[in-house]
């Protein structure tokens, strides 16, 4: 598959996009009301999500960043995930979220989700994706907080890539 922006399909629109992490972050910032989040994001393809969902968050905030990779080809899963880099601080006794960009097959999710209660008491865990492809679902998950439900479509954008392109898509995409 060969993917070229002047074929792809708007999705989600850059306005879409941030009216709906607005609405995001005010359900986090009502949950953490006075106390202090550690945001863990997923990187690449969730930084910007991730960058402008914390912008609009009230409460004081620490940002780690880890580097997970589940793909195998440009555009299918593995079904293994593989932690590239994983350091983090202690993160005991501390609200944590995590910041994806989209939960499909869910592995991911419950990788870190399992790792973190493995390798830490923390005082919370929420899980937060952009999108949400419940259809390729293949392990009983669900994030506590998405933007967007997707069908099975490959989207490109907003930090989601093919083959290492078109994260820098203020929209997100997809080839019909």
């Amino acid at each position: 598959m060969e993917i070229k922006k002047e074929n792809l399909k708007v999705l989600f629109s850059k306005d879409q996009l941030h009216a709906r992490i607005k609405e995001l972050a005010q359900e986090i910032n009502t949950l953490y009301k006075d106390e202090e989040l550690t945001a863990i994001c997923v990187l690449k393809g969730a930084v910007i999500f991730a960058t402008d969902l914390i912008r609009e968050l009230d409460m004081p905030v620490q940002i780690e960043f880890i580097r997970l990779s589940s793909y195998g080809s440009s555009t299918t899963t593995s079904g293994k995930v593989n932690a590239v880099d994983i350091k983090l601080p202690d993160l005991n006794n501390k609200n944590v979220l995590i910041i994806e960009d989209i939960v499909d097959t869910g592995l991911t999710a419950k990788f870190l989700i399992d790792f973190m209660h493995l390798n830490f008491h923390v005082k919370s865990l929420k899980f937060c994706s952009l999108l949400d492809k419940k259809i390729t679902r293949k392990v009983d998950i669900e994030p506590d907080y998405y933007g967007f439900d997707v069908d099975d479509k490959f989207v490109v954008g907003y930090g989601l890539d093919y083959d290492g392109y078109y994260r820098n898509l203020p929209y997100i995409g997809y080839i019909e």
